[in-house]
């Protein structure tokens, strides 16, 4: 088994227990060292205290001014050593000649030790050295007579106990600790480890840092652009799809909306963090589907999660479906109306009155022709041209008379707008002016249609006399799916001419007297990105 697939319980416990382990074996080391200082320190203070003792025996100064005095001396001195139990008391005097020792062979030789001056400048003090019996610690006391002159030394070793020594003393305590330790960091682990698998679904590593690549993989390979916020606004998901829309290149994992000071339109857009469903928005000249939601791990908030469709290439698709389909509608108008004055040219060579039939004949293609110079002077874009000619014919059809205004022309668009546009915006406004006359009883129903150029803007207003709006109604009419028309209406038509308005940076006005009729107004700022010829050719 690898270590990469090893259970983590296993691992876990493993971990713990050798944690647990190493800590023992570091605090033992501690606590062995701070036993050997504490007996280091306590022979050392035993031994200056029978040191003193010694000093102060009066058969210790009288014997050790004698020759030989070691014979009497040294049988005295191994009682106290036997009773007191320590390893060896040797009694020197100022030569340096041994009076005791626990080897007798040594008795009345010189000592060479290199630890002993001090002691012989009526100093006590404690010292370590390693002699024939292992380290010792040695107390060195110096002997004083009655005129308090000194006449010898004292010198009382104790063998420090080595390592094995020590550990065999408490190897109960010790056996007693690694079992607690280990039975306890057993089960300890084993909770552990249970509590962590609970809190990650039953997956092992290995598992959840596939599932975490294989989640980076499909919000890369999504064709909509992805972003998600956790609960402290910090951006944990982005992926390519997003960066082309923003037009982003570097790395904005972990940063937050203030940090990203060089991309204003996605700053603006992650401060923002209310609900969209399906809510168009423009980034740049991009035509972008939204929809914002927020993320809920058992009923709490933990982040927003937001999808970008771009639908840039589809909208231009069904900008030119709609453009075909105004130019269908004309063609279908026409036909049926020509029908018509094909039946009344009939009717009348039938009533053998012939001259009438060739006026009428003359006074419907002159008005035809009037209508299609017009437009096509004033209005260098077939598709809203062909769009005004079929609204004029479909009002026709309607008992609706739809009036161009003379001074209409039509040459260049603002910027981030095309003809397609203003097919949606005018169809839309058209429309909804023919629904409000539809039913009506006056006798003239009339639309005023007017598309001013000027040098820095471009105005458009669609008026019609139909049955108007109250304020209640005027408050809602750009909302997504409103809609006064019951089952017949999409609530998109206002929703959609809003949207291009914005897009293009325009204003919209609506005035509407119940009763009266309703006008809207358009304005938007010119910019000269491209003419008109340039904007056919593109089409």
């Amino acid at each position: 088994m690898s270590l990469k697939r090893m259970p983590i319980k296993l691992k876990i416990m493993i971990l713990s227990f050798g944690v647990v382990l190493f800590c023992l074996m570091i605090g033992g080391i501690i606590l062995i060292g701070n036993i050997y200082q504490d007996r280091e320190r306590e022979l050392g203070e035993r031994g200056l205290m029978i040191g003193r003792m010694v000093a102060n025996l009066p058969e210790v100064k009288d014997y050790i001014t004698e020759t030989e005095g070691w014979r009497k001396l040294n049988p005295m001195i191994d009682q106290i050593r036997t009773i007191n139990r320590a390893d060896y008391i040797v009694v020197l005097n100022m030569n340096r000649i041994r009076y005791s020792h626990p080897i007798e062979e040594k008795l009345g030789t010189i000592s060479s030790g290199k630890d002993e001056g001090a002691a012989f400048a009526e100093h006590s003090y404690v010292s370590k050295a390693k002699g024939e019996l292992g380290v010792s610690v040695r107390s060195f006391v110096p002997i004083m007579n009655d005129q308090h002159e000194q006449i010898g030394v004292v010198v009382v070793g104790n063998v420090m106990p080595t390592l094995k020594e020590i550990l065999s003393n408490i190897q109960t305590e010790i056996l007693l600790t690694l079992l607690l330790t280990g039975l306890f960091g057993v089960i300890g682990s084993w909770l552990l480890a249970r509590h962590l698998k609970d809190q990650t679904f039953q997956l092992e590593p290995h598992e959840i840092a596939r599932i975490l690549q294989e989640r980076t993989a499909i919000f890369q390979a999504m064709n909509e652009g992805v972003i998600a916020v956790d609960r402290h606004g910090v951006i944990v998901v982005f992926n390519d799809k997003a960066k082309k829309i923003f037009g982003i290149h570097d790395d904005v994992i972990g940063k937050r909306p203030e940090d990203l000071a060089g991309y204003s339109s996605l700053r603006q857009f992650l401060l923002d963090q209310s609900d969209l469903e399906n809510e168009i928005v423009f980034v740049g000249d991009k035509h972008i589907l939204t929809n914002r939601v927020p993320v809920q791990v058992e009923g709490e908030k933990v982040g927003i999660l937001t999808i970008f469709l771009d639908q840039t290439d589809v909208t231009k698709m069904a900008e030119e479906l709609s453009g075909v389909k105004a130019f269908v509608d004309a063609l279908r108008v026409q036909n049926h109306e020509h029908m018509n004055k094909l039946h009344t040219i009939a009717g009348l060579i039938q009533l053998d009155q012939k001259e009438r039939a060739l006026d009428y004949v003359f006074e419907v293609t002159e008005g035809q022709k009037k209508l299609s110079r017009f437009l096509t002077k004033n209005i260098q874009d077939y598709s809203v041209a062909g769009l005004l000619i079929s609204k004029v014919q479909r009002g026709n059809e309607l008992g609706i008379e739809v009036q161009i205004d003379e001074n209409t022309s039509l040459k260049n668009y603002p910027a981030h707008m095309d003809g397609n546009d203003f097919v949606i915006i005018l169809g839309n406004l058209i429309e909804n002016s023919f629904d409000a006359l539809r039913g009506d009883k006056k006798q003239e129903k009339l639309v005023y249609v007017s598309i001013v150029e000027k040098k820095d803007s471009i105005q458009i207003s669609v008026e019609d006399n139909g049955r108007g709006m109250n304020s209640e109604i005027i408050e809602h009419i750009f909302e997504k799916g409103y809609t006064t028309k019951k089952n017949e209406g999409s609530g998109i038509g206002l929703y959609l001419v809003q949207k291009m308005a914005e897009k293009a940076k325009g204003k919209i006005e609506v005035i509407s007297h119940p009763g009266e009729g309703t006008s809207f107004y358009l304005q938007f700022p010119l910019e000269m990105e491209e003419n008109m010829n340039e904007q056919r050719q593109a089409n």
